[in-house]
């Protein structure tokens, strides 16, 4: 040797004293062959004591070691390596080797980085295993190649790749999987045992001592997979599932999500190249989107571009954009999307693949266990374990915190489609008409928990009275949580003819529309309902849900026009039947639009009309419709300069909210008391006597805010910060800030105001700066 550094025929003291010799740190030397940190460490401590050749020389080329010097060193290496047994041949070249990494792979770093530092932190005696499982199209094989190529260096005793054929009709068996993998360590086909347990006891004692990784590719089940991993040793172990696989034991799991859209846009790049993708960027963005942020898709996509480098993005898009002919668009070669789902469907029971595509049928983005329960015509129970099923075979993904679950969009179509293909159209029917029927039924017991004239609701009357919700509480989750399922239902009813059962639903829901009013979809729910009681022939009934449009046009959508429209059908309703309360109610409405169009006289004289109309009425109705008139009246003079008017009016229903009206509860009549506190203190901050504002502003806030009135509380706050900027407390701004954030997500015009008054406290601050 150069120096005296002796050969020793122990590889790791070798390595440590070339190293020490050359004066380079483990990180130099490391940087220097391409050889991590933690690979060279273990050798050096021995834990690794025969890597593999190139490594040896890749070392060897780092130290500057002439030539008898590095074949003593590989010489080292090579009594380090493991032996097959007496009965074992050399492994066939190339046997189970990776596939080829794909070249354009895109995205994933945190799961690699993650998959990396499970490998750098694992114990050398523990092998690692790691499930990568999710629904078609994820690109989970992808992914696993593409992390078996970079650990690669990690695992210099070898890299063996087996597919266990999951969606095949027959699965490859673990017997056969065990023979392919002696195999390829080496072991003589006749030194293979017949039976499983002695195979996989003897590829334990093969493989426990390699420092190697093992891809597992598409998985079927746990017993296929479980036989097939080392028991010790430093090695790690790769599988691939479209199942979860969850009763696998101390394994990891790499989630693996959609991709982003600006991943989903750098991968299509990475296909057909920058070029085509600056020139049409927002057809690229569009085509991402279209594709649902699924690999596969995307890649399907990407694909069918490189092949027709003269057509443009945009046709493509439009293409895709029609829902019927997605599925179609979405095939290049043999590459299908539409053919990756239907391997996992044919999988499934008969039971779970109704399930599966009856639950296309469901409205809105996510649904309950029970909404698929009544589509598929099962039990609750059946339903969950059905949908629990088809989350574990990544066909649905669950709720982190609901009993819901959620299609990916494309694999929603292929379900329709299988709807279409294996149910009848009388089925189909039947099957919606039983979940509107039902939804309906249960809303309408739900909403009347918030009606003033029903102060207890019987469970009875639900159609599953045991899960019923009890309380205002519940009620207002189920409502919030099946909101499109159950305006779903109110449509198909209204469209088959249940015009009765879409008024009583309709009419449950006016009191809960209050606490909502930022939902446009009441627009829709009133509309149909006053066109069902037309149908009905009831004049009375169609007065009511024409004003309850009116409100809706008023203040869900804020349409003044359309809102007039209805007002006056509901006012000559109620005057054809002489109904005082209607014709009340319709002259507000009409007011109210008529001061969002700028007809400030006409609306105050409707008001003035309304508020006589309503004061001969005797009902306790009628006490609440004179509130609100008076309410808006008072609102509309203080908006005309006329602010002391303003609060003598809303003064005036104060005192009717403190005297009380009969029939009517606390909680009605403190939310009506907190109207009129609001516009007396934004009266009295129209008459500059701020200071007795803030009272009852706060005062007003406080109660819509306990009454849970979203839109009303956050206006309360506007005025209430308006009014802290104007007496300069530094409170202001928070106030200002809370209530524009609220208001936008609300989709209100008032935000604009908040921002106005926002700008104008920087404008003041600026200056005083």
């Amino acid at each position: 040797m150069r120096d005296g550094t002796p050969y020793t025929g122990d590889f790791g003291p070798q390595v440590r004293a070339l190293r020490v010799r050359a004066g380079l740190s483990q990180e130099a030397l490391s940087h220097a062959a391409g050889v991590s940190v933690r690979a060279l460490a273990d050798m050096e401590r021995g834990r690794t004591r025969g890597p593999q050749r190139r490594t040896v020389q890749a070392l060897a080329e780092a130290l500057g070691l002439e030539s008898d010097e590095a074949a003593g060193l590989e010489k080292s290496a090579a009594l380090g390596r493991p032996r097959p047994g007496p009965a074992a041949g050399p492994a066939g070249p190339g046997t189970l080797a990776l596939p080829r990494d794909i070249q354009d792979f895109t995205a994933r770093g945190p799961a690699l980085a993650r998959l990396l530092d499970l490998v750098r932190d694992a114990d050398p005696d523990r092998p690692v295993v790691t499930v990568v499982a999710g629904q078609p199209g994820l690109g989970k094989t992808a992914f696993a190649v593409h992390a078996a190529h970079c650990l690669a260096p990690h695992f210099p005793d070898g890299q063996f790749a087996l597919d266990l054929h999951g969606m095949d009709p027959e699965p490859t068996t673990p017997r056969d999987a065990l023979a392919r993998l002696l195999g390829a360590m080496g072991v003589a086909d006749a030194a293979i045992p017949a039976g499983t347990d002695d195979r996989a006891g003897l590829w334990r004692s093969l493989s426990g001592g390699r420092r190697m990784l093992l891809l597992l590719d598409n998985a079927a089940d746990e017993s296929r997979v479980a036989p097939l991993l080392p028991g010790t040793g430093p090695s790690l172990t790769i599988v691939t599932s479209r199942h979860a696989l969850a009763g696998l034991e101390s394994v990891h799991r790499t989630d693996l999500a959609l991709l982003r859209r600006e991943e989903a846009v750098e991968m299509l790049t990475r296909i057909i190249g920058p070029d085509r993708v600056r020139a049409e960027a927002q057809a690229a963005r569009d085509l991402a989107d279209l594709c649902g942020h699924l690999p596969l898709a995307v890649r399907i996509a990407g694909q069918r571009l490189l092949s027709r480098p003269h057509e443009r993005l945009g046709k493509l898009v439009a293409r895709l954009a029609a829902e019927g002919r997605r599925l179609d668009g979405l095939q290049a070669g043999n590459l299908r999307v539409r053919a990756a789902f239907a391997l996992s469907y044919r999988q499934l029971p008969p039971v779970s693949q109704n399930v599966l595509r009856r639950a296309s049928l469901a409205a809105g983005a996510d649904f309950s266990p029970r909404t698929a329960a009544l589509l598929a015509d099962l039990s609750y129970d059946e339903a969950v374990a059905c949908a629990e099923e088809l989350t574990d075979a990544g066909l649905l993904q669950s709720d982190a915190v609901a009993e819901r679950y959620r299609f990916h969009d494309l694999l929603r179509l292929y379900a329709a489609e299988q709807v279409e293909a294996e149910d009848e159209p009388g089925v189909r029917d039947t099957a919606l008409d039983r979940t509107a029927s039902w939804m309906l039924r249960r809303a309408t017991v739900a909403a009347l928990h918030f009606d003033v004239d029903h102060e207890r609701t019987t469970p009875s009357d639900d159609p599953d009275p045991d899960r019923a919700p009890t309380g205002r509480e519940e009620a207002r989750a189920w409502l919030e949580a099946e909101r499109a399922q159950w305006l779903a239902a109110l449509r198909r009813a209204h469209e088959t003819g249940g015009y009765r059962q879409v008024l009583d639903t309709a009419e449950a829901m006016h009191w809960f529309s209050d606490l909502n009013q930022h939902w446009e979809q009441w627009v829709e729910v009133f509309r149909r309902s006053a066109d069902s009681a037309r149908l009905l022939g009831s004049r009375l009934e169609e007065a009511v849900h024409l004003n309850y449009l009116a409100w809706a046009y008023n203040h869900c959508v804020h349409d003044p026009h359309a809102a007039l429209t209805s007002a006056d059908a509901a006012l000559a309703a109620a005057r054809e039947c002489g109904e005082g309360l209607q014709e009340g109610w319709a002259l507000g409405y009409g007011a109210g639009a008529l001061h969002r169009l700028g007809r400030t006289e006409e609306a105050q004289e409707r008001l003035r009309e309304g508020a006589r109309c309503l004061a001969s009425q005797k009902s306790p109705q009628s006490r609440l419709a004179e509130l609100s008139i008076l309410n808006r009246l008072g609102t509309l003079l203080r908006q005309t300069g006329r602010a002391a008017e303003a609060l003598d009016i809303h003064r005036r229903s104060e005192r009717i909210c403190r005297a009380g009206i009969p029939g009517r509860t606390d909680q009605v009549i403190t939310v009506y008391l907190a109207v009129a506190r609001q516009q007396i203190g934004n009266d009295l901050a129209a008459l500059e006597r701020r200071h007795e504002a803030e009272a009852p502003l706060r005062q007003a806030l406080a109660a819509f805010d306990a009454a849970q009135m979203s839109a009303w509380t956050e206006q309360a706050r506007l005025d209430l910060g308006q009014v802290l900027a104007a007496l300069g407390r530094p409170e202001a701004r928070e106030t200002l800030r809370t209530a524009h954030d609220a208001l936008a997500a609300l989709r209100s015009p008032l935000r604009v105001e908040a921002a106005a008054a926002l700008a104008a406290l920087d404008e003041a601050a600026a200056g005083t700066g």
